[in-house]
């Protein structure tokens, strides 16, 4: 008996430091120092919550951008459903794999079709091939760049307008030193809309 209670006591205190005070401890930490990230980088439209900055959206319609392709499938079906958030994952397909490679030229043949004068070339492979989430929010500002004209034509938007559009949501890298510059697709398609619809 002489042990059980220290036992319990330890228990009891590791659970109240470790399962209560640490997390609690965390989050209003967090809530004070990076709120926006803390509450899942909320992105608005018209003062309500549509989306998440750092969880990537489906857009295929001509009017504008698209992201980079996603291998999600939906967890019930175990069909495709792009950008499915409950059931991230890559394709998990190999370079030499028959199945990744036909996806590939599918994807190419479609962006060239929808853009007309692209050659293979100017594609970058991150309108090509899947993330290893799925759900990448970002692409190269290559990627955006070459989608102008087809996105000007769907709009009515000058491809100047575009361009600088594009230009102010390139961020990184971050602090000037870690990873690449990239392009939000979600916060730009944002700005496309609202200059659309005012």
């Amino acid at each position: 008996m002489k042990y059980i209670k220290p036992l319990v006591g330890v228990t009891v205190f590791l659970w109240l430091l470790l399962a209560l005070a640490y997390p609690l401890g965390m989050t209003g930490i967090s809530q004070l120092v990076f709120p926006y990230q803390a509450n899942g980088s909320p992105v608005t439209l018209n003062g309500r919550v549509v989306a998440s900055a750092i969880v990537g959206q489906y857009f295929n319609q001509k009017g504008y951008f698209w992201g980079r392709p996603s291998d999600t499938v939906n967890a019930v079906t175990g069909k495709p459903q792009p950008y499915n958030a409950a059931n991230s994952g890559s394709s998990n397909l190999g370079p030499t794999n028959k199945v990744l490679v036909h996806r590939i030229e599918a994807r190419i043949a479609h962006l060239q079709q929808t853009n007309p004068g692209l050659t293979v070339s100017q594609i970058p492979p991150d309108l090509v091939e899947g993330s290893g989430s799925g759900l990448d929010p970002d692409i190269s500002p290559q990627a955006a760049l070459i989608q102008i004209p087809r996105v000007a034509k769907a709009t009515g938007l000058s491809p100047a307008y575009l361009r600088a559009l594009v230009h102010q949501a390139t961020t990184g890298p971050q602090w000037g030193l870690f990873g690449r510059r990239v392009v939000n697709v979600t916060t730009l398609n944002i700005d496309i809309y609202q200059a659309k619809h005012g």
